[in-house]
Formats: C-alpha cells, sequence, structure tokens
C-alpha cells in the first residue's frame, strides 16, 4: 500500500546572515593535513577544495575525499559552482596511476571521482574516466569506486566508455529543477540528465545510479517533488539534498535557507516516493557519507 507523502512546512524566509545551523568546524586536524600533503605531493585536484565544500574538514580528517579529474578549470559556467571556468589548458596523462597510487597508499574503501566539464575534448574525458576507474581496480581492487560525472553533452558512446570501467555507482547531479536550468547550469540540460540515467539503465540495468540537487536557489516544493518524481523514473536509486550556499557575490543569490527539519521532512518524501537512500541535510553533499548511501542502496 502507498504510503501518503508528508507534508512540507511552510517556506521560511531568507533573513540576513546564515543560520547557526550552517556553521562548520575550520579544517586542520592531522589526517586532514596529512591528506592535502599527499594531493599536493601528487599534483592532484580535489572537488572538496575547489567547490569550497563545506565538509572539508569532516570528510578529510576521515581520510575521505572526492578526486576531481581533468584539471581545475571548467568549460561551463553555472551559476551555483565554484569551480573556476574558462579554456582548459591543463592535461596530465599520469594522473590516472597517481590516483590509483593514492587510493592504495589510504587504504581507502570508497573512493568518489568526479571531474570539470571538458566540452573542448572530442570524448568529454570519457577515455581519460575508463583509465583511472581502471587505475583505482588494478592498484587497489578492494576500494568501491563511485564516478560522478559530466552529462558528456549527451552522448552515449562515452557515456558507455566509463559504465564499461565498471564504476560501482554511477552519479550524475540534477541539481536544480527544470525551470531554473536556464539561469543555474549554463550549457546543461534537464532532458539531457534524465536521458543519461535512462541509458545507463538500459545498458547496465545492475548499476547502482545516484543524484543530487541542491535547494534554495528558487524552486518550489511542487517542482522538487516532481524533479524527484522523474529521476525515480529514469532508475535512480540513491538520492542527495543539501542546501545551496553562495560562493561568492558573482554567483547566484540563495533564494532561501532550509531548515533541518525541512531536510528531514523532504527525505521522508523520498523514501516515501520509493528511493533506496536518501541523504538529506543543510550540509549533505553528492560525496557526503557517500559510502553509507552505498551500503544503504546495497551496492557491492
Amino acid at each position: 500500500m502507498t504510503q501518503p507523502l508528508p507534508v512540507l512546512q511552510p517556506p521560511t524566509p531568507l533573513e540576513g546572515r546564515k543560520p547557526p545551523w550552517l556553521k562548520v568546524r575550520a579544517p586542520g586536524g592531522p589526517s586532514y593535513m596529512r591528506l592535502k600533503h599527499l594531493v599536493r605531493s601528487l599534483n592532484l585536484h580535489t572537488v572538496c577544495e575547489e567547490a569550497h565544500c563545506p565538509n572539508i574538514g569532516e570528510c578529510w580528517e576521515d581520510a575521505t575525499a572526492t578526486f576531481m579529474l581533468l584539471g581545475d578549470v571548467c568549460t561551463r559556467n553555472c551559476g551555483y559552482c565554484a569551480v573556476t571556468h574558462g579554456t582548459p589548458t591543463w592535461e596530465d596523462r599520469e594522473e590516472p596511476e597517481h590516483i590509483g597510487r593514492a587510493v592504495a597508499r589510504l587504504g581507502l574503501e570508497h573512493i568518489v571521482l568526479t571531474s570539470v566539464n571538458r566540452d573542448d575534448l572530442a570524448d568529454g574525458g570519457a577515455t581519460h574516466w575508463a583509465a583511472t576507474i581502471g587505475a583505482v581496480r588494478r592498484l587497489a581492487p578492494g576500494c568501491r569506486v563511485e564516478a560522478l560525472i559530466p552529462d558528456f553533452q549527451g552522448r552515449v558512446r562515452d557515456l558507455e566508455t566509463v559504465i564499461t570501467a565498471r564504476p560501482d555507482i554511477l552519479n550524475h547531479n540534477t541539481e536544480t529543477v527544470p525551470r531554473l536550468y536556464k539561469v543555474a547550469r549554463h550549457g546543461g540540460r534537464y532532458e539531457r540528465a534524465l536521458a543519461l540515467f535512462r541509458h545507463a539503465r538500459t545498458v547496465a540495468p545492475a548499476l547502482v545510479t545516484k543524484s543530487g540537487i541542491i535547494l534554495g536557489l528558487g524552486e518550489t516544493r511542487e517542482e522538487l517533488v516532481g524533479t524527484m518524481r522523474d529521476l525515480l523514473g529514469v532508475g535512480v536509486r540513491i538520492l542527495t539534498l543539501g542546501q545551496y550556499l553562495r560562493p561568492s557575490a558573482v554567483h547566484l543569490p540563495v533564494a532561501r535557507y532550509y531548515h533541518p527539519g525541512e531536510f528531514e521532512e523532504l527525505a521522508g518524501v523520498g523514501r516515501a516516493l520509493g528511493f533506496a537512500h536518501v541523504e538529506a541535510g543543510p550540509l549533505v553533499r553528492s560525496s557526503y557519507h557517500a559510502k553509507r548511501q552505498a551500503e544503504a542502496a546495497g551496492a557491492r
């Protein structure tokens, strides 16, 4: 029997400074410093730093990081994102091996790989993606691999290149509701994101899929629930919901801050709809507690 959806409370209006539940402790513990040194020594990039993730202290202190492939300059200029945009010139053919060695040295059991959009490359970087997943498989065979991929401009052959490399989880962040794509996701297409998951389900039906949405860009409750339904309809099993935090004055403003209780309600909505796991909270990001998310959804 279908359970009724929880009713969300009325929106809390945006007022002045960030609310107290968004405060985080400054990073700096011994494991954080060790991981930072390792990243620098191997000339690696992490989305934890590039995207100004609020959880960097907690995750790095736990020796968990999300490695960012293909440099730190993105060919797109999304209105919410802190990653530098422009024309990339960076290329490091040794990066796959460096990441594989870093994962092995840290003894990680779950690794998240992501990348900037490289629309300047004929395959969007898919071959590099596959090489990196392969290096982790070879050098750290016990590690679960989560691939947080770009949309490859909708090219199914590039998506299949990544899937053939056998990630355990395929993740692509939807980020926002369809109405806000034009202002928030320059170069992205909502239907393209859904098509990515639809095709992945066709070619690899057992592959665990995951997506994330950031809240506070101006979406309505109806739009948000509609997007959640769309993602479930194309086979997404894990959903993350987190608060949008404005990286700088040139980025999109925060339309509103969601209360922690609202995130709990939204997690209930997601579970009632049928997601295998929903991770929701003000500071939740796609790779936050990624290992726990994977295990809850039944990934190997």
